[in-house]
């Protein structure tokens, strides 16, 4: 597995009003590199990535765009021994192996990219809501589950205290798997919002958790159309986000029926899709 932080100089400024103070001083930074994933042997996605839980990552994306339904369609993964330019292996290169009749070539080709994904967009103008709502393999909206307000706006601070990586950078993203009553069950951190939710769904495949009715997904960004998606597609009913949501992701979340909570931040929170499941009680 490659590094999650590095060490990098830097110089730090501060200003006072009597003056500006200079201060050469190391940093810690979160890693980001590009993590190229195959299916036998053709690429299939490459995505900026922290490194670290890329397996989970994998089949979370496999699984979060439609090309496998579960973690058994998987029959095995490995790191390609790929090489930095020092000649060190850097790990950046899964390969998944998928059981006979397991990912369609239809599928496959939805899911290919032509080009990389950044760690901030990953949908980059990929089908919209009416393909999306088709491919769903759960029937979110019918998921009877509800949560208190009281629960899901503590949900927040309690991913914050888990990140270990963010400690250490401020700059990664999390995404955590809770349960309706607050209790963590799963978390996951990277430089992307995306590749963080595709780490937990795949984390939790892996663990024969799927599909996730009954759960929430908390994340510590924005809500956008993305992480809407990939939240139905592994059946979450409830998706909570600290930051704003946008337009795209509210009209996805009404469509198929899932609850999208945003500026989910104690005391309040925002219902934005299906407030019904959020209880006053």
């Amino acid at each position: 597995m490659g590094r999650v932080t590095t060490r990098v100089p830097a110089t730090r400024f501060v200003v006072a009003e009597e003056a500006v103070e200079q201060r050469p001083r190391p940093d810690t930074l979160a890693v980001e590199e590009p993590l190229e994933v195959r299916v036998a042997g053709e690429v299939v996605a490459v995505t900026m990535r922290t490194p670290g839980d890329d397996f989970d990552l994998a089949v979370g994306f496999l699984l979060t765009e439609g090309v496998i339904t579960s973690a058994d369609d998987v029959l095995g993964m490995m790191h390609c021994l790929d090489e930095g330019e020092d000649g060190s292996p850097t790990y950046n290169v899964v390969d998944v192996t998928l059981r006979p009749g397991a990912g369609s070539a239809e599928a496959l080709a939805s899911a290919t990219r032509s080009t990389y994904t950044t760690s901030s967009c990953g949908v980059c103008g990929k089908a919209g809501i009416d393909a999306i709502r088709t491919r769903l393999p759960y029937p979110v909206g019918e998921d009877p589950v509800t949560v208190r307000a009281r629960d899901l706006v503590r949900m927040p601070q309690t991913l914050r205290e888990h990140q270990g990586a963010f400690d250490k950078t401020g700059g990664v993203h999390a995404a955590g798997l809770f349960t309706p009553a607050g209790e963590l069950l799963l978390l996951r951190e990277d430089v992307g919002r995306h590749n963080a939710v595709d780490k937990v769904v795949g984390a939790a495949a892996r663990e024969g958790r799927l599909p996730l009715t009954g759960h929430v997904l908390q994340v510590s960004g924005r809500a956008s159309f993305e992480l809407t998606q990939k939240a139905a597609m592994a059946g979450l009913p409830v998706l909570s986000a600290v930051s704003a949501p946008s337009s795209l992701a509210v009209d996805l979340a009404r469509e198929v029926g899932l609850t999208l909570a945003a500026f989910v931040r104690e005391p309040r929170l925002t219902a934005y899709a299906r407030p019904d499941r959020v209880s006053t009680d």
